[in-house]
Parts: C-alpha cells; structure tokens; sequence
C-alpha cells in the first residue's frame, strides 16, 4: 500500500502524523509526506520522503509585539487562511502527486482541507488526523463556504455538512473525555495513543534533580509572537525553588536572555519526550501538542493562550481542572510565579491531570492505526 501523508500547517501539524507513518513502513508499506517547502527539512530530518507543495506560511519570521486574544481574528484566520487560500493552492499539487506517486491512500492533518478534496475528487479513500484537541475551532459553519467553493471547482457536490471532514476514518490522538462535549467525534472516528510515554527514558545529562523541574515554551510558531512574554515568565519562575527548562525555538537567541542561575537551562529546543518525565509541571501557550504531552505524563499546567485553539484548549484544561488559566497580555511575572506554585502545591491539579494520563495509556497505538487504514483501502 502506498500512503500519501499530508500537512498543511507546521510542526504541530506534522508530528500526530509521524507515529503512524513509522507504524505503517514498520507493517511494510510505502509512505510519503507532501507538505509546505519550509518543512522538508523538518520530515526528511525525521528520515521520510518529503514532497514540496508551495507556500511559506510558517517560515522564519520577525519578532512580533503581543496582541490580546481575538477569536474572530482567528476564526477568519482559519477560514480565510487554510479553508480558502492554503486549500486552493496545495489541492492542485496534491491531485498532481497522488496521480505521479501512485497514492492508494491519503492521510491528512484536519486542517488540510484541500488534501480532502484532492482525494475525494481521484475517488481516493483517505483518513484524517486530528490536531486540535478540543474539537471546536473547525466547524462546518465556519469553513463551509471556502472549501464548497474549492469542491465546485474540482468537479464535486456541495457538502452543506462538510461530512467530507469525517467520511472515511478520523484518528484522534487525544483522551476522548477532553474534547469539548458540545463538538463530539463523528461516527468514524477512533482514539488513539501515536506518542506513547516511553518507560525508563534517560533523563538529560545536563538536568538537575535537586528541586522540582518546571518546562516553560511557547510552541513553535506563537513563539515569534509574544511580546515580553517569555522574559515576564522567566522572571517569574526563576523566582520560585525549581529548576526552570525554558525553550524559545528556532528563530530566537537563548543569550538574549543574559546570564542565569544554575537552576535555569534556556535552550532552542529540546524534545519532549526526553524532558516531560522527569518535570512536575508545564508553563505554556496552551498548543494540543503541547497540552497532550504534558498530560501524558499527568502534569499540571499554567496556561497563557495566545491565539489559535490555544483559548478553546485553556477553555476545556480549566473545566477539567488540570490548569490554570492566565492573560497572556496582562498577567505579571509575579501572577505567572504564584499560578505556578499553585499547580504544583495543590493536588487536586496533578490527580485531574493523572487521570487523562490513565486514559491515555489505555488507548491503542499507532499499530491499531494502520490496521483501521489497511482495513479502509480494502473495503473500498
């Protein structure tokens, strides 16, 4: 089986995926990814065959002030932005390499609307994996009359329901009792583990033990976003008797920080597999990859969204009681501190958060996700 993976967003978009491609060539099928020019490097890195589709939208980019949260200026962002120009653009591509590359298959980020409509258009089967936890940002209200034009103009019927999201198989990388209730998985959707904990992992060798570790980052693309942000939460958590792991990406200096205590490390990056065991607690934007792995390992959290799903992620971590919620914009140094103190002192943080651990681990693997997909090419 030859299986086209696409994505149409950046790193947070490509991970869910690697899992199961690794599970697939591991069953011996063959897999590609087709994704924007600026992340090649980051899937050839990960030792796949990378396809270039056009477009930079997440490439490097100037540092940029802190704006407050605006969920219409997202939701435009969501539909304007990968409902209409990102689909438009990559669905012609997509069509081009499923015919070149012989794809019996297309699995696609949710938010890669114009792989769907590539593949619905070839009479492809193709699954969807899911990369925003809490389920309410991509609604059919929102992106239906971008992507039904797009469907027009590839030969296809209106979708009203946009049931084209959904049709054939959707995997879902997060605990089922996360997702906000009001947006429920559709009929074929099945949960999964793709980034199981790793038992016994060495810790870094340069980690200290000595106290409590704290993870603090801002993701990979809010991070060029957000202002003071990361000085204001570096004064505050250096403060507190913790060993701070602080990472800024790519794009930012650590020395722009100046000197710190022994028991603050600021890196660029540093895999979160490698750190999240051996931390108490996360500081973050609030990103569904980063809120997964911190409650994969059942931490507490302080959230500061700053924008895209992160206020619906911060929304459901509250309700769940697994987090405390923060204005990215407003919040002090010292406000960040106390929230901090808080999620580790209070165990009420870390025993919600221990319980979305537990139905983590129970979900299958990136294994079962291959035998769903082997199971929809041969019922086609």
């Amino acid at each position: 089986m030859r299986i086209l993976f696409t994505f149409a967003g950046g790193t947070g978009h490509f991970n869910p995926l690697a899992p199961i491609a690794r599970a697939a060539e591991a069953a011996g099928h063959q897999v590609a990814f087709a994704g924007q020019e600026v992340m090649l490097d980051t899937v050839r890195a990960a030792g796949f065959t990378a396809f270039g589709t056009g477009g930079d939208t997440f490439g490097a980019r100037e540092r940029q002030p802190l704006a407050a949260i605006d969920l219409q200026r997202e939701e435009l962002a969501l539909r304007e932005g990968y409902a209409r120009k990102v689909a438009g653009e990559r669905c012609p591509r997509i069509l081009e390499l499923c015919r070149e590359w012989r794809a019996d298959l297309v699995v696609c980020d949710e938010a890669d609307f114009g792989a769907v409509v590539a593949a619905e258009a070839l009479g492809l089967p193709h699954a969807t994996v899911l990369v925003i936890a809490a389920g309410s940002l991509i609604r059919p209200d929102l992106v239906g009359e971008p992507l039904n034009e797009l469907r027009a103009r590839h030969g296809l019927p209106p979708d009203p329901g946009m049931a084209m999201l959904g049709r054939h198989l959707v995997l879902s990388p997060f605990p089922p009792s996360y997702r906000n209730p009001d947006f429920p998985l559709p009929a074929t959707a099945h949960s999964l583990t793709l980034d199981p904990v790793v038992p016994d992992v060495a810790a870094p060798g340069w980690l200290r033990t000595d106290a409590p570790t704290v993870y603090f980052t801002l993701g990979t693309v809010f991070n060029t976003e957000s202002g003071d942000l990361f000085q204001r939460v570096l004064t505050g958590l250096r403060a507190l008797p913790v060993n701070l792991v602080m990472t800024v990406g790519p794009h930012i200096d650590p020395a722009e920080f100046g000197p710190q205590p022994e028991s603050v490390r600021i890196e660029q990056y540093v895999p979160q597999a490698s750190l999240l065991p051996w931390c108490a607690a996360m500081v973050s934007h609030g990103g569904s990859g980063s809120v997964l792995g911190a409650l994969a390992h059942g931490l507490p959290m302080v959230l500061l969204p700053m924008g895209a799903d992160q206020p619906h992620n911060a929304e459901r971590c509250a309700e769940l009681g697994v987090a405390r919620v923060l204005d990215a914009l407003t919040a002090t140094a010292g406000e960040i501190g106390a929230a901090t103190q808080e999620v580790l002192r209070d165990n009420s943080y870390r025993e919600a958060a221990a319980r979305m651990r537990e139905e983590i681990t129970a979900l299958p693997g990136a294994g079962h996700a291959v035998r769903l997909l082997e199971d929809l090419v041969r019922g086609q």
